[in-house]
């Protein structure tokens, strides 16, 4: 019964995926029109912000169908990566999309060009409403997902854009002060770039197997030392799987000799990792205090 919720919670996640990308992909041809029929740059760039939310939705998407692909020779640890791979994707074409929009406004600067309010204020009346129903439809999955958390800031950002054009397009109206579309183009590019070079980080930190941010190395040493039997623990190695699953491997060097004293010891330890840090897979691999030492002095020899 779990099995076939499960796979209609996903499969209800995708079709949600799928409308947030009709919508975005209907909202950027509507602005785009409405941009170069105004002369708006701002709102060719809430365009192309768009455009790019629905390539990130649609890469989103491929993602997730392809992280749900089971474990196999190739992939021993799965293809759940594979939605970390389209974050880092899709957070590396917001940050060239802002950098255009900064080039673009600069030179706007120095060629200013007349702009019709009112198309600008319509049209990016209708980008707000569609950003929030983009927004409704990905929240949900946001909180666990690198990748769909993206999409969803990318939406708010683009909410904020819509809101920031139409005070432009006000503005044109009421006092004819058409430099403020450029002005509110650089706040925009500077939000989008601020955003992705906040997330792109953490995205290359999973990919390159950095520790997760939430265990510290020194604590998970100093309480699986505290467990009864052990001596030592040493070439600790943390990591993450993926965004939900961390993984750990050590060698565990321990007091005693009998084999069912370490098998006891190792679930000991496993319960510790899995209750306290979260570590669902954890190899670990245990020596004699005794023959460590040996060890040890072999290797600085």
């Amino acid at each position: 019964m779990l099995h076939w919720h499960h796979h209609g919670t996903e499969n209800h996640g995708d079709l949600k995926l799928i409308i947030a990308v009709a919508v975005n992909v209907l909202l950027t041809t509507a602005q785009v029109i409405g941009g170069v029929l105004s002369g708006s740059l701002s709102l060719i760039a809430d365009a192309l912000h768009n455009l790019s939310d629905a390539a990130s939705l649609g890469i989103a998407l491929f993602a997730r169908k392809i992280s749900r692909k089971p474990a196999n020779e190739l992939k021993t640890f799965g293809y759940k990566r594979a939605e970390v791979i389209a974050a880092l994707i899709n957070l590396t074409t917001l940050i060239i999309v802002g950098l255009y929009l900064i080039y673009e406004a600069l030179w706007r600067f120095a060629k200013p060009e007349e702009i019709a309010g009112w198309t600008v204020v319509i049209v990016a009346g209708l980008a707000l409403l569609v950003d929030i129903i983009t927004a409704l439809l990905t929240y949900t999955m946001s909180k666990n997902s690198m990748n769909i958390r993206a999409a969803f800031i990318h939406n708010l950002s683009d909410a904020l854009a819509s809101v920031a054009v139409i005070i432009a397009g006000t503005l044109i109206l009421l006092y004819q002060w058409y430099w403020v579309d450029t002005l509110l183009t650089l706040l925009i590019a500077g939000y989008i770039l601020w955003q992705g070079f906040t997330m792109l980080p953490k995205a290359i930190h999973l990919l390159m197997e950095g520790t997760p941010a939430h265990i510290s190395i020194p604590q998970v040493i100093s309480a699986m030392t505290a467990v009864d039997g052990v001596a030592n623990v040493h070439h600790l190695h943390i990591w993450q799987l993926d965004e939900q699953h961390n993984a750990l491997e050590a060698h565990v060097v321990v007091k005693c000799t009998e084999l069912q004293q370490v098998e006891k010891i190792k679930t000991a330890l496993k319960t510790l990792l899995s209750e306290q840090f979260n570590v669902g897979h954890s190899t670990l691999e245990f020596e004699h205090a005794r023959l460590s030492d040996c060890d040890e002095l072999v290797h600085e020899h």
